[in-house]
């Protein structure tokens, strides 16, 4: 008596190899797939925490600047944490009039921050400068 299997059980044995290549392409696309996402977001996370940095430093160095009135030097330079920083004053040369009675004369104040990465943060601002003479 020979052993005879039916068509229909064949088919249950199991996988075909073509079957398991498919399957293991599809994981290894899934694996891929994770690793790009987790990539992007330590990318997203590092960038977000440097730019932190370069506010947190901003934030210590224009907290410096002295009282409206005082005088400060034109060109003014430093490092704080590894951060370099660079601050100018220049006059202010908006639209807004020239006021005679007016004590205090408008100044262009420009911080800008570079991380040790490279990445700068610029900001500007405008202070109130007494006049000389006190007016």
């Amino acid at each position: 008596m020979s052993r005879r299997m039916s068509p229909k059980r064949r088919g249950e044995r199991g996988f075909t190899m073509i079957e398991a290549v498919v399957a293991l392409a599809l994981v290894m696309i899934g694996l891929a797939a994770i690793g790009t996402l987790a990539a992007t977001n330590s990318r997203g996370a590092w960038k977000l925490e440097q730019r932190a940095a370069l506010a947190d430093t901003a934030r210590l160095v224009a907290s410096t600047i002295p009282r409206a009135g005082v005088p400060i030097p034109e060109d003014l330079a430093g490092n704080v944490a590894s951060h370099r920083w660079q601050m100018r004053v220049t006059p202010f040369l908006g639209e807004v009039p020239e006021v005679p009675q007016s004590r205090f004369i408008p100044q262009r104040v420009e911080l800008r921050v570079r991380a040790p990465s490279g990445a700068i943060l610029s900001l500007e601002t405008v202070r109130l400068q007494l006049r000389s003479g006190g007016g």
